[in-house]
């Protein structure tokens, strides 16, 4: 059995932080994973600037519930699905997806979760597991599937290392130079191409 594991932001859907940043106009928070290898320093660093703007869930949520995902996505992710087993690895929190799962066709999504007060506040964040992503990949190759990974940030790349093979998608420069060792795709048909290739040499 083959599974695909994708990253959700970057890779179906518009960054959801970026997104944010310019509705609120706040530069601070166009920060991604694509900039910063430290997840926790950066959700603490995000935490603080939505503190000090007294923004909270809510805000962000309005923003989230007007996007759509990104040209292409839902097709790509649909045919896909026709010949592979996909699941979406994602350090989003479930507070942000729900909206986006929908405009997807409810793909299987893995991620984390928010704290919030009882005024909306977003006072912390609870992962589903640390490294949950290179995690869920070494347990879906225990169950013996064969595992091709995709993302296009810092927080991937211990998953494509942990997949049978892995794939950048659109990545950002940084990235591309800190791992050559992976093939760089830019569109959905040169990502779905690097996929059946990589089945198919696995496959012997």
């Amino acid at each position: 059995m083959k599974i695909v594991c994708l990253d959700l932001e970057g890779v179906l859907v518009p960054e959801i932080w970026i997104a944010f940043s310019e509705q609120a106009g706040i530069p601070e928070l166009r920060r991604t994973t694509r900039d910063e290898p430290d997840y926790d320093r950066l959700m603490k660093f995000r935490l603080e600037v939505l503190a000090r703007h007294q923004l909270g869930l809510r805000d962000i949520q309005r923003v989230i519930g007007a996007m759509e995902p990104l040209p292409g996505g839902r097709e790509f992710l649909d045919a896909l699905r026709e010949d592979y087993q996909v699941i979406i690895l994602s350090d989003t929190f479930h507070e942000f997806a729900h909206p986006l799962m929908r405009r997807l066709a409810w793909p299987t999504l893995f991620c984390h979760s928010l704290e919030t007060s009882a005024d909306g506040r977003v006072t912390g964040y609870h992962l589903r597991m640390p490294e949950q992503k290179r995690e869920a990949v070494r347990r879906f190759r225990e169950l013996n599937f064969l595992v091709v990974a995709a993302g296009d940030s810092y927080n991937d790349t211990k998953m494509l290392a942990a997949a049978h093979a892995g794939i950048l998608f659109h990545p950002p420069e940084n990235v591309i130079r800190e791992f050559p060792q992976y093939p760089v795709t830019r569109t959905y048909a040169e990502l779905r191409t690097e996929i059946d290739r990589a089945f198919a040499l696995l496959a012997g």
